[in-house]
């Protein structure tokens, strides 16, 4: 097995409910038959696959040569609401046994039908992995609610289209147990390339009846809704009867309103008109060429918006009971009608006409897909299922301290490795921080920096903290105040020149603190010996695709590289000289350096305010921040401190 954490097969349990789900899932069954190294298949039949009404299709599935393990008559007539409700406890009561004999890994269910439900809540109180064929899609029925229940229940998902996995994934399902694979039906749609298919066109439809000169008709009942779709039914046959083309028009399937449906069809005596035939079903395979070959498709069918779109096939999709469905150009809606004269039209629209085939719902190689995804599943992961749930607000309680807990600040550091953006808040807390590297150029570093807040703002609405500015920068604090200055740019201090032919610095001047001292100036540095095989010392190696970094520098002048350490001592003395000029101006009591250089500095620093300062001044404390975002917090500070000032 590919990585399921078995040495054993994987028996796989397909239930198959009708006609229509069984056209999805026999694609998906030929290819675990044709793995047996892999898998086991058992088939469970239930439904309407087992009424003579509706065709008794099961036979297809015996044709097809599939051994069936079980059949469960489940379907309690009526055709109407109480039959689906009672239908669905029948079929609660029979399939225990059913499951406690076959004893499957994994259980396979197609789409929204009342038994596919009823089979996924036996499967999932049981403790059975649940597969949920077509998934996350949205037609506009009762249906909605079926196939979205059965997605709850389910533990792995094969949708169908890109929107439907988004689908999904809003619901909180796990995206690692998504699998986007098509339609199974295409599989076989795609490489249907019957060319014998006038024979069976002649074979339902008559002798006399050319391609594209007949019509296809399979339109079901809108439980929702019963009254209205007979209307829309009985209306539909008036339509078919008026544009007078032969028509193959299928039995409506086993929903609520069927029944009425039916007696609509005999009334209007379609069972003997001659330019209809009333068939209870006809096989996929044969299906596929009649409507691959059809002049128009008309009805509600989920067939129509789905598979007849990847042969180009005009349809004409009545009502509301798909729509949600992603469609191709080929699908014309007549949403409602009070009589026949628009669907007639719409006839006369849609008739005849050769659209671009569509795969929306498919590329062909879905069953492929799924197979490599059920050998992945592994049965040693525990079998709850877990939701992804979006972050929730926590309770707000209306007191000073969570007001002043959720005010927060947008912090930026422009490190010469690194940009980092945080969201602090007032109690000097990192909610968040994102971190990116230095972009080369100065648009690419105004772009991401912007990029970055916007992001940032984004997430603080998430988390409820309200962004009350962004800061950038260091500062001086005086009498317990930040400095803010006339036009809050107080206390660049990184941009203090310290020799006038000094390095060029970003800001565009020279001789700056940042030209010399600055993670990027020391990287600048480091690449220059690098370049002239100047850097490395025994004890050091670099990856041929490493970059090179101040920390290069660092570990060569650790390690007895005197052009490095004389770099370091440089740059440190720079900076001294910068802390020697506001110490002569501000005659500060604690100068704090901050930041990963800062360790490498301090004596440097040191040493350069007893040679250069005044007496008067050289007393000052000089010490190492041990904060672990001080440049964070200090820039988010100069926000927060301004910002919530109260004057009296």
């Amino acid at each position: 097995m590919e990585k399921n954490g078995n040495n054993r097969k994987l028996r796989v349990c397909v239930a198959t409910c009708n006609r229509a789900d069984y056209s999805k899932l026999a694609p998906i069954m030929f290819g675990i038959k044709a793995e047996p190294q892999f898998f086991e298949l058992d088939v469970v039949v239930l439904g309407s696959h087992l009424i003579d009404d509706y065709g008794n299709t099961y036979r297809m599935i015996e044709q097809d040569d599939f051994d069936i393990n079980t059949r469960l008559h489940t379907i309690v007539r009526g055709e109407d609401e109480a039959a689906m409700v009672e239908s669905v406890g029948l079929a609660l009561v029979k399939l225990p046994d059913v499951l406690n004999r076959l004893k499957p890994d994994i259980m396979i269910v197609h789409g929204d039908r009342f038994d596919a439900l009823a089979v996924a809540t036996s499967a999932a109180l049981m403790n059975i992995r649940i597969l949920h064929i077509e998934g996350g899609e949205v037609s506009g029925t009762i249906d909605d609610s079926i196939r979205h229940a059965i997605t709850k229940l389910a533990h792995y998902h094969v949708c169908c289209t890109r929107n439907a996995e988004q689908h999904l994934i809003s619901m909180c399902e796990d995206h690692d147990r998504i699998l986007l694979a098509g339609c199974p039906s295409y599989d076989k749609l795609l490489s249907a390339k019957n060319k014998d298919y006038m024979s069976i066109i002649r074979m339902w439809l008559g002798d006399d009846v050319k391609p594209k000169d007949y019509i296809v008709a399979l339109q079901h009942p809108v439980t929702t809704d019963i009254k209205h779709s007979i209307k829309m039914f009985e209306l539909t046959l008036d339509a078919l009867i008026s544009f007078n083309k032969r028509t193959l028009i299928l039995f409506p399937n086993i929903d609520a309103g069927s029944k009425e449906m039916v007696r609509v069809m005999r009334k209007k005596g379609v069972e003997h008109h001659p330019n209809f035939r009333a068939v209870k079903h006809v096989p996929f395979d044969q299906f596929i060429q009649l409507v691959a070959h059809a002049g128009c498709m008309i009805g509600n069918s989920s067939c129509g918006v789905r598979e007849v779109g990847a042969f180009g096939t005009p349809v004409i999709n009545l009502g509301t009971r798909q729509i949600g469905r992603e469609t191709g150009e080929n699908v014309l809606h007549v949403r409602d009608a009070d009589t026949q004269d628009k669907i007639l039209q719409a006839l006369h629209l849609q008739f005849g006409k050769q659209y671009p085939c569509s795969k929306i719902y498919g590329d062909g190689n879905a069953v492929p897909r799924i197979l490599k995804f059920l050998k992945s599943i592994d049965l040693q992961e525990p079998l709850q299922k877990k939701f992804c749930f979006p972050p929730v607000k926590e309770n707000i309680s209306k007191d000073i301290d969570h007001i002043l807990e959720t005010q927060s600040a947008l912090a930026v550091d422009l490190g010469g490795t690194n940009l980092r953006v945080a969201i602090v808040s007032m109690k000097g807390e990192v909610v968040k921080k994102n971190t990116q590297s230095n972009p080369k150029t100065y648009e690419e570093r105004i772009k991401l920096i912007l990029q970055m807040c916007v992001e940032a703002a984004a997430e603080a609405v998430k988390l409820n903290c309200r962004i009350l500015g962004v800061g950038i920068g260091g500062g001086i604090i005086h009498q317990h105040e930040l400095i803010h200055g006339s036009s809050f740019c107080a206390a660049e201090l990184g941009h203090l020149v310290v020799s006038l032919d000094g390095p060029d610095c970003s800001c565009g001047n020279h001789g700056c603190i940042e030209a010399y001292a600055s993670g990027m100036a020391l990287q600048r540095e480091a690449k220059k010996l690098h370049d002239e095989d100047l850097l490395l010392v025994e004890g050091m190696s670099m990856k041929k695709e490493e970059t090179v970094s101040a920390h290069h520098l660092i570990q060569a002048a650790k390690l007895g590289n005197a052009k490095a350490a004389s770099i370091l001592r440089t740059a440190g003395t720079a900076l001294g000289l910068g802390v020697v000029n506001i110490l002569h101006t501000m005659n500060p009591s604690l100068v704090i350096l901050s930041g990963v250089l800062a360790s490498h500095y301090i004596n440097i620093v040191k040493d350069v305010i007893r040679q250069q300062a005044l007496f008067s001044v050289q007393t000052v404390d000089v010490v190492v921040s041990d904060l672990v975002d001080p440049a964070l917090l200090g820039a988010a500070s100069m926000v927060l401190d301004y910002t919530t000032r109260r004057v009296q």
